[in-house]
């Protein structure tokens, strides 16, 4: 019989504790047992002030975030609202049914304040680091890097010419404007071009149409991983500029290096970091590149193409097809490249000019300067180690697509380098603590009885 609910929600007294509603397979339960915050209170102890207001604990905050990065929940406004009515939430978060929830504002305060003074983000994704090196994830032989493009907090509707915007209008006075502007500096890297298009609201993004073939303003997302359990062992926010993804690499592999000591045997990475610069920084360090070299010597309209001509390295010459030998005067054009020329009578008498040179007196083959780090690079193609890498690659793409389908991670909610920096030390420590709580639960294999 349908009727109305006769219960009564008014009670005087309950007998209530957060511990048993909790579940015991619960994701925040499991996180909760792998996670130690006790050093940001000591690293933040500095940009407190003992006078005032009862300042918010950092450690609650840091939990909020994780909680909202955990399960994909962008908004700080609706974030505390989630965890005033979750259980689960106020649970990790250590609030009992009768603590306050902090206003959303503190957390734009913190975020863009003491948080970022003290580096906060950086210390709480290698403190998970740790314990994923405690627990033997991370093998730090095998190593993979990609980036993926995020979105930026910027219309790709405003975008305008550097040249054309005012920078002392006060209404760019903003964070990401004034960061921008502090680290505005000429680069002495010739390969790197100044940007055409630029966001007035975020000077730091990057005019890109790498992601979704659209043009829109972004950074990249730069992760460095282990292969053996697709731990994530440094993180770098950069501009969305292939360039810039490329110089990340080396930052991330000289940092991991000199704080845990991990450098790896091998690196696996797509064609984009397939650079002769690249490919000659990686093997000096003796780490053998898996990556596939970008090569644009090949000519298609049928005529001879580099890989004819036999590079002699004691002599420093090529030789032809047809056994002439060209030299170079060891000048370097673009920087980059050094040319090797035939002579013109012995291209004026050959018999195979018409496949050679049709068009030019003589025959010219441009030459990296570190072509021999390529020549290297494509001797490793096919062989088994190589092969490996290039499937566990797969496991960084497969991190970015988790991080936008399953975390809404698509669009950035913070503008400038560190707010972009911000946004993705914290999403690689939730999906290292994810991956952590996962494995840690998986009991080792039982040991074979003889």
């Amino acid at each position: 019989m349908m009727g109305r609910q006769s219960a009564d929600q008014r009670r005087l007294f309950y007998d209530f504790c957060l511990e048993d509603a909790m579940p015991a397979d619960h994701l925040l339960r499991r996180i909760d047992g792998l996670l130690d915050l006790g050093m940001v209170r000591e690293k933040l102890r500095p940009h407190y002030s003992a006078m005032g207001r009862p300042s918010v604990d950092p450690e609650l905050m840091i939990r909020m975030l994780i909680v909202g990065y955990c399960f994909g929940i962008r908004s700080e406004r609706r974030l505390c609202d989630e965890v005033h009515l979750n259980l689960g939430y106020r649970w990790f978060c250590r609030l009992g049914l009768e603590d306050r929830v902090p206003d959303h504002s503190t957390f734009s305060l913190n975020r863009h304040g003491r948080f970022r003074d003290g580096d906060v983000f950086r210390l709480v994704f290698e403190a998970v680091l740790q314990r994923c090196m405690a627990a033997g994830l991370v093998g730090g032989e095998g190593f993979a890097v990609d980036a993926s493009v995020m979105e930026a907090d910027a219309s790709r509707y405003h975008g305008v010419a550097p040249d054309e915007i005012d920078w002392t209008d006060p209404a760019l006075n903003s964070r990401a404007v004034r960061e921008y502007l502090a680290a505005l500096e000429p680069s002495p890297d010739p390969d790197r071009k100044p940007p055409k298009v630029i966001s007035p609201s975020d000077p730091c993004s990057a005019w890109t149409a790498k992601a979704n073939k659209r043009v829109q303003f972004g950074y990249g997302l730069n992760y460095l991983i282990d292969n053996d359990h697709a731990i994530i062992v440094d993180v770098e926010a950069t501009p969305a500029r292939t360039y810039d993804e490329v110089v990340a690499t080396r930052t991330m592999i000289e940092r991991t290096d000199r704080r845990f000591g991990l450098r790896p045997d091998r690196i696996a990475a797509d064609t984009a970091y397939g650079t002769g610069r690249m490919l000659d920084w990686l093997i000096e360090r003796t780490i053998e590149p898996h990556v596939p070299v970008r090569d644009m010597s090949q000519r298609k309209d049928g005529t001879f193409s580099r890989g004819d001509f036999a590079f002699d390295a004691e002599a420093n010459v090529y030789t032809c097809p047809g056994g002439k030998t060209l030299r170079t005067t060891g000048r370097v054009h673009d920087g980059t490249t050094l040319l090797y020329r035939a002579s013109t009578a012995d291209c004026g008498r050959c018999p195979l000019k018409p496949t050679c040179c049709p068009n030019t007196p003589q025959r010219k083959v441009p030459r990296d300067l570190h072509e021999a780090a390529r020549d290297h690079a494509r001797s490793l193609v096919g062989t088994e180690p190589y092969e490996r890498s290039r499937r566990e690659r797969k496991k960084v793409e497969m991190l970015f697509a988790h991080l936008k389908r399953h975390f809404g991670f698509e669009r950035l909610r913070l503008r400038g380098l560190s707010g972009a920096n911000d946004e993705f030390l914290l999403a690689a420590t939730v999906q290292n603590l994810r991956r952590l709580a996962k494995l840690a639960a998986i009991p080792p294999p039982a040991t074979a009885i003889a």
